[in-house]
């Protein structure tokens, strides 16, 4: 995993988006807003994440294979609904098995994106209630394993002035100490 600050610049979301020189976000900037990150290696990955899951609560679990090839003719229109920028009233867990690509949350209170590169070996959890967006990079794959609390559900709520006020957004921003 590689975080750091996204540049803005209106080019295709698949690129990677860095300031030149790099803006680097630490791991601790990424746990003050509530992002958990494990680096579990690939081959015998199993039983480490069933471990997590275990101890994070996490029940079910599912694949999802982002690419041309798993998703047929709702490839282009799935990523960019997975772009635009949304929340969930869940954590959202994913464990990549191959391929790569981007996580793009906002930090808060400054609302500057993040982008966290992810590539296999990462397992990646982002808090309910965090505005947050997804890409694949110029490899056009990514397969990873969704874990869930409960039953396996992804409701996106894009960002606005309701979302602000959902009581998940604001318990959010009231746990890193921002007030909505």
């Amino acid at each position: 995993m590689r975080a750091y600050y996204y540049d803005n610049l209106p080019e295709d979301q698949r690129l990677p988006h860095e300031y030149v020189p790099s803006r680097v976000v630490s791991e601790e900037t990424l746990k003050k807003l509530g992002i958990s990150y494990w680096q579990i290696p690939v081959e015998g990955h199993e039983s480490k994440v069933d471990a997590v899951a275990r101890e994070r609560g996490y029940k079910n679990r599912d694949l999802i294979n982002v690419s041309k090839a798993g998703m047929g003719d709702i490839y282009e229109t799935k990523l960019k609904s997975f772009f635009e920028e949304h929340m969930h009233e869940d954590e959202e867990i994913r464990y990549i098995l191959a391929g790569s690509g981007y996580f793009d949350v906002r930090e808060s209170p400054s609302d500057e994106w993040i982008r966290i590169g992810v590539e296999p070996g990462d397992l990646l959890v982002i808090p309910a209630g965090i505005y947050h967006r997804f890409t694949v990079d110029t490899t056009d794959f990514i397969k990873a394993l969704r874990l869930f609390q409960d039953e396996p559900k992804w409701i996106p709520y894009n960002r606005s002035n309701e979302t602000d006020r959902n009581v998940h957004r604001v318990e959010y921003l009231r746990t890193i100490g921002v007030s909505a």
